[in-house]
């Protein structure tokens, strides 16, 4: 036997009321985060803010005073990248749930999200993916430079 539509109606609105209080909430969240990494050279590490802005660099020991201009701005390049990497699947972690469809109603089927489309595509990558730190591989940026990483 199907529900009155009156009860059906009152869940609805009970669920978008959770939902809305929980879209709020996880809006908090994401404006007070930030997520730091370190270069895999060990010179530079990055902050991003909660929309992916580079919010502080910080250069470590004097690294960069033996460090090339290029050398130096890769590595400010990999921290950064790799911070607003993490922000953004931090991001999509966060909104998954109001992606999946609801389990008391039907008829709300959640939403779709192009994460590729909005974050590009490395963010769908699990994270075990990302090169090691000492995997014995050259990183592709110093590839770019024409130079193998030693010192």
């Amino acid at each position: 036997m199907t529900e009155p539509l009156e009860k059906r109606l009152e869940k609805a609105m009970a669920e978008l009321q959770a939902a809305q209080e929980a879209v709020a909430r996880t809006e908090r969240e994401l404006r007070q985060a930030s997520f730091t990494v370190l270069s895999s050279d060990r010179a530079v590490r990055a902050t991003v803010g909660p929309q992916g802005e580079l919010s502080g660099i910080e250069f470590l020991e004097n690294k960069y005073r033996a460090m090339s201009p290029q050398e130096l701005a890769a590595s400010v390049l990999e921290a950064a990248n790799a911070a607003r990497l993490k922000m953004n699947r931090h991001v999509m972690k966060a909104m998954a749930p109001f992606t999946e469809p609801s389990s008391g109603i039907p008829e709300l089927k959640g939403f779709e999200v192009d994460w590729e489309r909005i974050f590009g595509p490395e963010v769908l990558r699990d994270d075990d993916e990302d090169m090691p730190r000492d995997t014995g591989v050259t990183p592709a940026w110093r590839d770019a430079l024409g130079e193998d990483g030693e010192d």
